[in-house]
């Protein structure tokens, strides 16, 4: 299990971080890491998103007069 150095809330500073046995299937990339000094466990939250797109390349919408 790969160790991470992570800022640790509970014990104030900056500690190596590992991940416990995924049960999820994970493996190395579980989301789950738990300090080894004290135990407190976080939560990486890993994610992707779809950017904006910087024009819109829709077809104006045309309006008629009643």
């Amino acid at each position: 299990m790969p160790d991470r150095e992570l800022h640790c809330d509970t014990c104030e500073g900056v500690q190596p971080f590992e991940a416990p046995p995924c049960v999820d299937g994970h493996g190395a990339d579980c989301p789950e890491l738990i300090c080894t000094r004290c135990g407190s466990a976080v939560l990486v939250a890993t994610f992707t998103f779809r950017a904006a797109r910087l024009t819109d390349r829709r077809r104006p919408v045309q309006r008629r007069a009643a």
